[in-house]
């Protein structure tokens, strides 16, 4: 066999079930949206707390960067992690920085984000953006 031939015994790429799809769409919207009931309860019912998007977003970052912070305090109680960066590097800490979200930054530190975690960091987005306050609470100086 050459080294482009398929491997006979290897799994088959699995088929997207259409239902799934549109599920996994909702349960995004639902974290845009702030739908902390809903989207706690299919989490609650099997749905991964860290499910991703194509972009590697996070149902936490998506409810992080649209300012959710109840829906946050819920995704990060059901095992989120708070650190978990995206595709391009960037983490909802950081996301909750730009968008200047002090609860949603309060609820990620208390759960142990790392503002120095993702690229850009939420220390690199504070200082980007002139945010001293934050500098100092991250201890960033």
């Amino acid at each position: 066999m050459s080294e482009h031939s398929p491997d006979p015994a290897a799994e088959p790429e699995p088929a997207h079930d259409p239902e799934v799809l549109q599920l996994a769409a909702q349960v995004f919207d639902l974290a845009r949206q702030g739908d902390t009931d809903k989207l706690a309860a299919y989490v609650d019912a099997g749905v991964p707390a860290n499910l991703t998007n194509d972009r590697g977003d996070t149902l936490l970052m998506l409810a992080a960067y649209h300012g959710h912070v109840d829906t946050v305090r819920a995704l990060l109680h059901r095992g989120a992690e708070a650190d978990r960066a995206n595709d391009h590097g960037q983490t909802p800490l950081a996301g909750a920085v730009f968008k200047g979200e002090q609860e949603i930054i309060a609820a990620l530190l208390d759960s142990g984000a790392n503002p120095a975690a993702g690229r850009p960091s939420a220390i690199d987005t504070a200082r980007i953006f002139g945010k001293t306050d934050l500098l100092k609470l991250f201890g960033a100086q």
